[in-house]
């Protein structure tokens, strides 16, 4: 077997602001499989990237790690409920977006590893959907927001990037998979990745901020409570706008995009 190449890293030195007319994403995927650790986090980081190309007809897939069974404000609701409850938000969410695909794995909200059998699910993900970009979390930590230090996020994604590369393209890894389901190894061509420290991909959400923010507030368990929720989002997007070089007033979505082939 040919060895795979290396992934390279887009270059950051002179970060790309991908906006054409204002309020569009970039040039539209056709098949997008984004990677989460919770119900709830592609709403706060990529659900107006993610609802411009379900616009533009993508064909888009959450994949989302655990059920969130951790989370929540209301000490009064039986945390047996909470899991089904943020599945049901998500879904929800989900279509608010445009996005009607959506897998939970189903691992402990919390404990998230790394591990071989994560790695194992999210390559079998990968090989079904056949994705041209995969949106993930970054592995790295972003020291500038502290939210962004959540463990299951960083193992979510070293996890995703491991299934990526070299998981779902070498034949050989998992071979559980081919004679489970005779899935084939896929070349992912292209990753972005949320919430890490060196985004070099900015798109401009401005118009369908108000989507985003809708969709967003569905995750009723996570949200309810936060009174300041808009002016939150208004203050994290407008300063990655203004990190992209976009007009004053205007609102993006950060990523650093990642080319592996």
């Amino acid at each position: 077997m040919t060895a795979a190449k290396s992934p390279t890293a887009t270059p950051t030195a002179r970060p790309a602001v991908e906006t054409g007319t204002a309020g569009t994403a970039p040039a539209r995927p056709d098949r997008v499989l984004v990677i989460t650790a919770h119900p709830d986090d592609v709403e706060f980081c990529a659900a107006g990237t993610v609802m411009q190309w379900a616009d533009q007809g993508a064909a888009i897939t959450y994949c989302v790690l655990t059920d969130g069974d951790n989370g929540g404000f209301d000490e009064a609701l039986p945390r047996q409920t909470i899991a089904p409850l943020r599945r049901a938000e998500q879904r929800m969410a989900a279509r608010a977006c445009g996005v009607h695909d959506v897998r939970f794995l189903g691992y402990p909200d919390g404990r998230l590893e790394p591990s071989m059998e994560l790695r194992r699910d999210i390559t079998r993900v990968i090989r079904q959907t056949k994705p041209d970009l995969v949106i993930l979390p970054s592995p790295e930590i972003n020291w500038d927001r502290i939210a962004d230090v959540h463990p299951d996020h960083r193992a979510a994604g070293e996890a995703a990037l491991r299934a990526v590369y070299p998981d779902a393209r070498n034949p050989f890894a998992h071979p559980t998979l081919y004679r489970e389901r005779n899935l084939a190894p896929w070349e992912v061509p292209e990753i972005w990745l949320i919430t890490g420290p060196t985004p070099n991909r900015f798109v401009d959400v401005t118009e369908v901020f108000p989507r985003k923010l809708a969709a967003l507030r569905l995750h009723t368990s996570q949200t309810a409570h936060l009174t300041d929720l808009e002016e939150l989002l208004v203050r994290w997007q407008g300063e990655h706008a203004a990190q992209g070089g976009l007009p004053a007033g205007r609102l993006a979505e950060a990523f650093q995009a990642v080319r592996l082939g």
